[in-house]
């Protein structure tokens, strides 16, 4: 049902502006497609499904894990009701908005385990690509769709999914 109210969403918006049309007696010529709005509402869906399907993922390593230390949580947290955390081992990985069209990805531990030790070069860099915020971004299509990349690569949520989830089932398990 919620994917036909999307489906949807757009026509409301150009029955709206027709509607203020007649009522006016003035013609709008970009009514209707409101990018900004457009690109907020877009932001906050792709994240709501990405915590989604971090859920789902969770939900099916906790099933499939015989013991219950070392679970993952998936947390809401404050900044928009889209945005999310999941949790394991004092390790955090946060989703977050940043701007329309932007959402961070940041790693953060709750602990001695990040701690560098002076002369670690090899072990120190790893701690500092975990720690660096990494960011999609979206871009206009042809159409006005909306499209998500990653460094300026194009990708499909579920490999996003899959690869983080890895990179955190991974780092939280030291």
């Amino acid at each position: 049902m919620e994917r036909m109210i999307d489906r949807v969403s757009w026509i409301k918006e150009l029955v709206k502006a027709e509607h203020q049309m007649e009522e006016s007696g003035m013609v709008e010529m970009n009514s209707g497609m409101d990018r900004d709005r457009l690109l907020t509402h877009a932001t906050l869906q792709f994240l709501l499904n990405l915590k989604n399907d971090f859920t789902d993922s969770a939900n099916a390593f906790n099933e499939l894990k015989t013991s219950p230390v070392g679970r993952i949580k998936v947390y809401g947290i404050a900044k928009t009701h889209a945005d999310f955390m999941l949790f394991r081992n004092g390790f955090k990985m946060i989703f977050s908005l940043k701007a329309p069209g932007q959402i961070g990805i940041r790693f953060n531990f709750i602990g001695t385990q990040f701690m560098t030790t002076p002369g670690a070069t090899e072990s120190s860099q790893t701690v500092k690509d975990l720690m660096s915020e990494n960011l999609l971004q979206s871009t206009w299509g042809p159409f006005d769709e909306i499209i998500w990349n990653f460094k300026g690569q194009i990708f499909q949520p579920e490999n996003l999914v899959r690869h983080y989830m890895s990179l955190f089932i991974k780092e939280s398990a030291r």
